[in-house]
């Protein structure tokens, strides 16, 4: 009863830009909680996908046991941008989760725009695994209406979100972020704001080392991971993990990581550049360091 009551708590729908990986599976652990969803992306191929994706997943999360057995699936609509989101005022979204690439200047750029056409008082999130939310917080007048989240993938499976607190962000949208938590079933762990916060900056330069591990011949991809699974308790292994994370992402996050802390050990190693560059991204393109047929995203 508890899942219930968070629900009717939020009450409203949510705003999720993006419909890329995390995107979609942001929508189905909403919709899977019976929260309304607007997905919005102007790739209108992939926005034509995205309805397919997401009820893929939330069979699965259901097969899984990991949605409310009492719950009604809720109702998702698609639009190529929030002005044709025939949604947008009937009423406000309860947040906006902005879950576009990891790049800085176009999530700044999606920010800025969404902040000048949400009323005011709508909490936007930035679903970021390495972009310090401050920086992303000048793209916006309204400094207080950002905060930071890092849903880990698959997000309708892992029960744990890294939130991240901004210099700016304001007490209210905090408790919007936290009621939509708890409607969703998910346990927030409040973290500062810095590049990488707390998990891209331990996990991501460890999966950069493993990878240059495999590349120096010293060990196989499996192996690497069965001695992480079984001697450290790493529960896929760093490059399984890679796969499922998106290594084009993993290489993203890395570059922000470097650019922005120094670190050389976060300076995407040779061997991962070049499984991006031949278009071998991980389990969303049916090949990274493992092969998944007829599990390509």
């Amino acid at each position: 009863m508890a899942a219930e009551n968070d629900t009717h708590a939020v009450g409203r729908r949510l705003t999720v830009l993006g419909a890329g990986v995390m995107g979609t599976g942001i929508a189905a652990l909403a919709i899977g909680h019976g929260i309304p969803v607007s997905l919005i992306d102007p790739d209108r191929r992939r926005l034509a996908e995205a309805p397919a994706r997401v009820e893929r997943m939330v069979r699965m999360a259901r097969l899984m046991d990991a949605l409310p057995k009492e719950s009604v699936i809720g109702v998702l609509v698609t639009a190529a941008s929030l002005a044709e989101d025939a949604t947008a005022d009937d009423p406000a979204p309860v947040a906006v989760i902005e879950a576009v690439t990891e790049d800085a200047d176009a999530k700044a750029k999606v920010i800025a725009e969404v902040s000048a056409l949400v009323a005011p008082g709508t909490a936007i999130v930035s679903n970021t695994s390495a972009i310090p939310i401050d920086e992303l917080a000048r793209a916006t007048a309204r400094p207080a209406e950002l905060i930071g989240t890092h849903f880990m993938n698959p997000p309708h499976l892992i029960r744990t979100v890294e939130v991240i607190r901004g210099t700016h962000t304001g007490e209210a949208t905090m408790d919007t972020l936290r009621a939509l938590l708890a409607a969703l079933r998910r346990e927030p762990i409040v973290v500062a704001d810095a590049p990488g916060f707390v998990t891209s900056r331990i996990l991501h330069p460890m999966i950069n080392d493993a990878v240059r591990v495999v590349a120096a011949g010293t060990a196989s991809v499996e192996s690497v991971d069965r001695l992480m699974q079984g001697c450290l308790g790493h529960p896929t292994g760093p490059l399984r993990t890679a796969d499922l994370i998106g290594l084009d992402n993993l290489v993203d996050s890395l570059w922000v990581l470097h650019e922005r802390t120094g670190d050389e050990r976060c300076r995407p190693c040779d061997l991962l550049l070049e499984m991006v560059r031949v278009g071998r991204l991980g389990r969303k393109s049916g090949h990274g360091f493992y092969a998944y047929e007829g599990e390509k995203a």
